[in-house]
């Protein structure tokens, strides 16, 4: 090779080390966030960082607890602790990842003042944390109940942590959404708890589409945490369930949302309050 090819070639090669670099620095700081937003939220004493995966594992085995003291079956065939644990986990990673949102760009203004950390890198922590957290509740819920045969082994994994990363970027998506909305209006916050209850039946977490009428399936399935509940299940439970769902729809309304989230979440950074 002749030494200006060479030349040519290293140079070429110095603007994707430095995207390489970058992706590094950023993959470190989100790293860092998620430990500092577990230990503020957990400290380092008692149970310390087990309140990750405890809060919505205590809440998950509650609702399982009192959902079989009422009744052994749910929707016909389906066990009520196999569709409480899939329904009640899912919903949480739902209701945190969207809360956590909410004025999470006030509450972390200090932190800008790195120059490595953005806004954006915040809320990307959040939600993986809540991500792992919740899915490690599930799991350390799950394995148990597999053991003492009151749960079906995992039919589908890639269905089942599938359905989990999809719901978990539309719920992303959509906290971008309401971090931004929250920032620029104070009577946005106010909308939040209101609009996450009326939409509960929305999500799918109390039924599965199946169960439903056959002209209520297409008016359900418009719903994206549908199909990611629907999804979640299919790896779950035995195909002869008949769960319906579309993997590239929640993407792609997950991809919307996040196209919206991130300028919006850009605009207001403008009218945070910087302490």
């Amino acid at each position: 090779m002749k030494i200006p090819d060479f030349v040519a070639t290293f140079a070429d090669l110095q603007p994707a080390a430095r995207i390489v670099e970058g992706f590094a620095i950023q993959r470190r700081v989100i790293g860092a966030l998620m430990i500092r937003e577990a230990m503020s939220r957990f400290g380092h004493e008692n149970l310390g960082f087990f309140w990750l995966m405890g809060e919505p594992l205590l809440l998950t085995v509650g609702v399982m607890v009192m959902w079989t003291a009422v009744g052994n079956t749910h929707g016909g065939a389906v066990d009520v602790i196999p569709f409480a644990l899939s329904s009640y986990s899912l919903l949480t990673l739902w209701r945190h990842i969207v809360g956590r949102s909410v004025h999470a760009m006030r509450q972390n203004s200090s932190l800008i003042f790195h120059a490595h950390i953005r806004f954006l890198d915040i809320l990307i922590a959040r939600a993986l944390l809540e991500t792992i957290g919740v899915f490690a509740a599930f799991l350390i819920a799950y394995a148990p109940l597999a053991l003492l045969g009151r749960v079906p082994v995992i039919h589908d994994p890639l269905a089942l942590c599938g359905g989990w990363l999809l719901g978990a970027w539309f719920a992303f998506g959509f906290g971008l959404v309401l971090a931004g909305l929250t920032e620029l209006s104070e009577a946005a916050d106010r909308f939040v708890a209101p609009v996450m209850y009326i939409t509960l039946p929305l999500t799918g977490a109390f039924y599965m589409v199946e169960w439903l009428p056959t002209t209520m399936h297409d008016i359900v399935l418009w719903s994206p945490l549908v199909h990611a509940f629907e999804m979640f299940r299919s790896g779950l439970f035995p195909p002869e369930y008949g769960m319906k769902w579309s993997a590239p729809y929640i993407a792609v309304c997950a991809f919307v949302l996040t196209a919206i989230g991130m300028p919006l979440v850009h605009y207001a950074q403008t009218h945070v309050e910087y302490s």
